[in-house]
């Protein structure tokens, strides 16, 4: 009697246990190789034969430590964004660049190199250092993980768009200038930290933006710490004519930084509008 009546209470126990297992997107960790770097990568595809769109995922410059970003640890953070593309049948891929998460034995976190940057030779000094870093070496990691991504099985390779918060988001727009083959970019408070502290960075984005032929989706949250990126990169490609649409959210949260990591914090307000943007331009 005693074994049956503990039988009748751990099965409802097992079949919990069993659903969340069924719910639990599965993903491969991968190895992306930029020159001679091995960086880390998860990748989730939606269920059933394929072949599926996919987006890239690029991540900010980091946190407190190698292992965070926008105050989640990495992982924590993919896994997050994972199941909201899954769900709109999009495979994905967040991608850790040198010296960030998974990759950390790949290179130096880059904000310990800013850091010691501004300490030998002041804030401008850094702010150009970030600069180079994103048109170089964490923009080599970005185009390496695009082409490897296009050899995946089951991935349609003329159907890839590219998303990127905060620095990512910079990269995002970076690549897209590079890459005439990303069928639609989606930037995250893209350069708000950065864009009137840096007049080369602005250049340069401005430039990305003119040469990019994918559809370009800014987003920002009102009380990020500046909307000024997303309003002039907007006002660039009205100027040109090129498809893009320009997203302030209501503010979320107390403080700019909430409203920076709006991408996390937010995910029911963005989400029908980014994957109509995305349906729109990867799937058709």
């Amino acid at each position: 009697m005693k074994l049956r009546k503990l039988a009748f209470l751990f099965a409802p126990f097992s079949v919990a246990l069993a659903i969340g297992q069924a719910a639990a997107p599965v993903h491969d960790t991968v190895v992306i190789p930029s020159r001679k770097l091995r960086l880390k990568a998860l990748l989730w595809k939606p269920a059933g034969p394929g072949p599926f769109p996919a987006v890239l995922f690029c991540h900010g410059s980091g946190g407190a430590d190698a292992d965070h970003t926008a105050g989640l640890p990495m992982t924590e953070a993919a896994e997050k964004l994972a199941p909201l593309f899954l769900k709109h049948g999009y495979a994905f891929l967040y991608l850790f660049r040198r010296g960030h998460g998974l990759s950390a034995d790949q290179g130096p976190f880059m904000q310990d190199i800013l850091q010691r940057q501004e300490a030998a030779r002041g804030k401008e000094a850094r702010q150009h250092l970030q600069f180079v870093l994103a048109t170089t070496d964490h923009l080599d990691d970005v185009l390496a993980a695009l082409s490897f991504l296009k050899t995946v099985p089951g991935i349609e390779a003329k159907r890839i768009a590219i998303a990127g918060h905060s620095f990512g988001g910079q990269l995002t727009l970076l690549a897209a200038e590079r890459d005439n083959t990303i069928r639609a970019a989606v930037t995250f408070a893209a350069a708000a930290g950065s864009w009137e502290r840096s007049p080369e960075l602005r250049k340069r984005l401005l430039t990305a933006v003119d040469k990019a032929t994918a559809p370009i989706m800014l987003i920002q949250a009102a009380n990020d710490y500046s909307t000024a990126p997303g309003q002039a990169l907007a006002d660039e490609l009205t100027r040109l004519h090129k498809s893009h649409i320009l997203k302030i959210y209501p503010s979320v949260g107390k403080t700019t930084e909430d409203g920076h990591n709006f991408l996390y914090l937010a995910m029911p307000q963005w989400e029908n509008d980014v994957f109509g943007f995305l349906d729109e331009h990867v799937r058709r």
